[in-house]
């Protein structure tokens, strides 16, 4: 094998508490599980162990959630649209959410609402599928540079997709200007001053992958992952995994590590600051769905708690990341994981291929007794630009 370095910034997390959070728990992650349980088609996404990968970087397990194969639409995000969105439902219409059902829903014949949300892709189609289940109208607006295919994926489903000449951050500022003046409803997994109860059903959405990560880890008898790699955009995935995951093992058991791209590399300056920092401009990486340069403030108390060491890494990172999930060693499972979904893995191949692999491991505590849980947040959802990182070599390792 070669040996090659790539560009990552890892910084320790200096402000550690390990203390836990009750908005982001085990219980809650039960409640959305439970409704995700009562949709048509529901079923754990499969848990993947890459055994021969996990030989060659010398630790015991490495563990893939693949969210590839979340209600065929090729990511997970639509695990937190679906549940704020019901969540709101029930309380325009007094239902509890014990009670609640697509199905149900519909069958009453409720007046139809519009839900709005800023996306780079992902989130948007779980916000378009949502409303079109329930029968309720979606707009959806994405930032300048947002391929055709993501934005065919929302118009399919039924929704109104606008794309902007801004970016993610001002987009989600425009969006919330026109909802207002339209009384849409925005279904945004971000927050600001006084919009803070819909990212977090969304989140606590999210979640719901790690109480089946966790039961399937169990089936597999693996006590609990000793590392989490979570990728991280505003970081509200990375939050709602991560504080199921402290709930049930305790946050100073796991060594967490949130990796972001280096053009958006919000959560990686914060964990250096302590505090909140922004990152604005144009932020054109690969991984569309990690564009994002304002940490989710409700995530961020959570996140300084409780990670480990944030990451920032150049593009070829999550290439790599794609390749090796989708052209396994040995017997290990293929999967097609998508530039956001495979960042990851990505690192985990670059401390392999790495001069000073050994110094690498070391500054990630891996060792022959690690169990690495991944998350592949997502497929091909850009199919053309998969194509051209996995078969025509963008974005090539040095």
């Amino acid at each position: 094998m070669s040996a090659f370095r790539m560009r990552m910034d890892v910084a320790e997390n200096r402000n550690f508490t390990g203390e836990r959070s009750p908005t982001f728990c085990r219980a809650e992650a039960q409640k959305a599980r439970s409704f995700h349980s009562t949709i048509k088609g529901y079923q754990p996404t499969p848990l993947l162990a890459l055994d021969a990968f996990a030989q060659m970087l010398g630790v015991a397990k490495v563990l893939v959630k693949d969210e590839s194969q979340r209600f065929g639409l090729n990511a997970f995000k639509m695990l937190g649209g679906s549940y704020a969105i019901a969540r709101l439902l029930c309380e325009r219409y007094d239902i509890n959410i014990a009670d609640f059902t697509i199905e149900k829903f519909r069958a009453a014949g409720y007046p139809k609402a519009t839900f709005a949300t800023t996306t780079d892709g992902n989130h948007g189609r779980g916000v378009a599928w949502s409303a079109r289940e329930l029968g309720q109208n979606a707009v959806i607006y994405m930032p300048q540079g947002s391929s055709q295919e993501r934005q065919d994926h929302i118009t399919r489903l039924g929704a109104e997709c606008i794309v902007t000449d801004m970016n993610y951050d001002d987009t989600v500022r425009y969006s919330l200007r026109i909802a207002l003046e339209r009384n849409w409803e925005v279904v945004q997994d971000t927050s600001w001053d006084g919009y803070t109860r819909i990212p977090t059903w969304i989140m606590q959405g999210y979640s719901t992958l790690a109480d089946e990560a966790v039961e399937q880890m169990q089936a597999m008898g693996i006590e609990r992952p000793t590392h989490v790699f979570l990728q991280a955009g505003v970081g509200a995935l990375a939050a709602g995994v991560l504080g199921y995951l402290v709930d049930v093992f305790g946050a100073k058991n796991l060594h967490t590590v949130v990796v972001e791209p280096e053009l958006a590399s919000c959560l990686y300056l914060s964990g250096i600051k302590g505090e909140i920092v922004k990152v604005g401009g144009r932020m054109a990486t690969i991984m569309a769905g990690l564009a994002c340069g304002e940490p989710n403030p409700i995530g961020w108390p959570l996140l300084r708690n409780c990670v480990s060491q944030f990451v920032s890494c150049a593009d070829n990172v999550a290439a790599l990341g794609m390749r090796v999930l989708g052209n396994p060693v040995d017997d290990d499972p293929r999967i097609v994981s998508g530039e956001s979904g495979a960042i990851g893995m990505g690192v985990l191949a670059a401390v392999y291929f790495a001069p000073d692999r050994q110094a690498l491991l070391r500054q990630f505590k891996l060792d022959k007794n690690s169990v690495v849980l991944l998350i592949s947040t997502e497929g091909d959802t850009d199919q053309r630009g998969y194509r051209e990182v996995v078969w025509e070599g963008r974005y090539p390792c040095a």
